[in-house]
């Protein structure tokens, strides 16, 4: 995720000067190490994953992990919707194209997050299947609460300026929908969320209070 921050930041993609109230990467070492510096991070991640066995975890499971994240991060997931979002730039998009987009972007890294906790926690694919209702949600509620924040949210809580997707004409949730229904969309989509993840058998507890925290978030 880290990596793609990086990257996304770039004067090519997304150009911001600011993240989490500092500048950005390549503002502070310039756009090589910048993309560097992505490029490495991304490496790590993989790395470090390849070590669980070092925690007891086996080799099947490290590979299953490994498949699920290379397919997340890949053209069938964060960078397939990072395209489509370049491509869209300044056009009209439908609601299914802005979805398109979102569920590879930002849902696709959540959901491949959440499931290889579960797979390394021998979640059954009935419990999968419940996790990937949990996940799509919650990932969908986080996008459009950034896309909300992105008009009202406060910059100095935020750390980056507010109305960057206005003057990069991006397509979001708020400009399809309005701010009014999209956040009525987020709060169904937490709502689905809740109800799928409490179904699981054990404590929730902690899955439940991180769905309400994607929309109570002022950042």
């Amino acid at each position: 995720h880290a990596y793609s921050l990086v990257h996304d930041d770039l004067p090519c993609m997304d150009d911001d000067d600011y993240r989490r109230g500092k500048l950005t990467c390549h503002k502070v070492f310039g756009e090589g190490l910048a993309v560097l510096t992505g490029d490495a991070l991304l490496t790590q991640g993989f790395y470090l994953i390849s070590r669980l066995a070092d925690v007891g975890v086996d080799g099947d499971t490290i590979t299953r992990v490994l498949a699920e994240l290379g397919q997340a991060c890949g053209t069938d997931g964060l960078i397939g919707g990072q395209v489509v979002d370049l491509e869209s730039e300044g056009k009209e998009v439908s609601r299914s194209t802005l979805e398109y987009i979102h569920t590879r972007k930002t849902g696709a890294l959540f959901k491949t997050s959440i499931r290889c906790g579960a797979i390394i926690g021998g979640a059954t694919d009935d419990q999968l299947d419940i996790i990937d209702t949990y996940a799509d949600n919650f990932g969908l509620a986080f996008q459009i609460t950034d896309d909300i924040l992105d008009v009202v949210g406060d910059e100095a809580k935020l750390g980056k300026a507010v109305g960057s997707d206005e003057r990069h004409v991006k397509a979001t949730y708020v400009s399809i929908l309005g701010l009014e229904q999209a956040k009525q969309r987020a709060q169904g989509a937490i709502e689905a969320a809740k109800e799928a993840i409490v179904t699981l058998e054990g404590n929730t507890d902690a899955l439940v209070s991180l769905a309400e925290f994607v929309i109570a978030r002022d950042h």
